[in-house]
């Protein structure tokens, strides 16, 4: 757990507690607990319930961009109820819920629009009440009453009492929000892959240049014992000087094998001292 704790006190852990902030918002504010009315005018102007013989593409067609919605329910429902699951997903707009009657229909409107709780509220009253008006001897035909609602939001409009202004239907600020982060991660996880891989290429390079490097100078190393070998071979211990040199060289051999199991990889110094060796085998003692 401490562990844990510290973790989220880095940088990346607050960006992670950020990143579940933005989508508890976005799941909060997007409508991941809407009910089926809410879900759908949402993004939508219209909802009915099955059986109530509206065509809902129709109706939308008539609603067109205006700032209203029209939600029929079954004869019997709770309109009021129905009014309150809207709240948030109908912001902006004047929603009339309806439901049918034996002779007409029973209708609640209840206005989302700004300000109707406050400055606005005398026009959102007279908007609620006069919304429905002249629908009654529609009620067997949904869609000539929904044109009258229609109708109705105009002269509401001309008169000032609700927004003329078409409706409009945008992700909510968490999303963009989300949406702004995912981007900047992919940007800037580009940015980092690109420069972990210049780096990666980078360190790879100098590696193979050591390598090379190193198998040169083991090379050169080789040649120049191989040469006091042949000259140690050559003087065939005539001398006693040349004795003291094949001690020193098997001696250097060994120090050279050393080398290699510790993994070193200059071998210059040995190259120097088989050099100086080869030279005292052309040095008489």
């Amino acid at each position: 757990m401490r562990r844990l704790l510290a973790s989220l006190r880095t940088p990346f852990g607050l960006a992670v507690l950020g990143c579940l902030a933005l989508a508890g918002w976005a799941v909060l504010t997007g409508g991941a607990f809407d009910g089926p009315i809410a879900r759908q005018v949402r993004t939508h102007s219209v909802y009915a319930d099955a059986g109530t013989g509206l065509d809902a593409a129709a109706a939308e067609r008539v609603i067109g961009n205006r700032r209203l919605v029209v939600v029929l329910l079954r004869e019997g429902a709770d309109l009021r109820a129905a009014c309150g699951d809207v709240r948030g997903a109908a912001d902006g707009t004047l929603v009339l819920v309806m439901s049918r009657e034996t002779e007409g229909f029973d209708t609640y409107g209840c206005s989302r629009l700004a300000g109707h709780d406050d400055e606005h509220f005398g026009d959102a009253f007279v908007a609620e009440t006069t919304i429905g008006d002249g629908i009654d001897p529609f009620a067997d035909k949904p869609l000539d009453a929904v044109k009258v609602i229609a109708v109705n939001y105009d002269r509401l409009a001309k008169a000032g009492i609700v927004p003329a202004g078409a409706r409009t239907i945008s992700p909510s600020l968490p999303r963009y929000l989300i949406a702004a982060a995912a981007i900047l991660a992919v940007l800037i996880g580009s940015a980092g892959l690109f420069l972990g891989a210049r780096r990666a290429g980078r360190l790879a390079a100098g590696r193979r240049e050591r390598r090379e490097a190193a198998t040169d100078a083991r090379t050169v190393l080789s040649a120049a014992m191989a040469a006091v070998a042949q000259r140690i071979i050559d003087a065939d211990g005539r001398a006693k000087h040349h004795r003291r040199v094949a001690a020193d060289y098997v001696k250097l051999m060994e120090e050279i094998a050393a080398a290699d199991r510790r993994g070193e990889d200059d071998y210059s110094r040995f190259t120097e001292r088989a050099e100086r060796l080869a030279g005292r085998l052309r040095t008489p003692a």
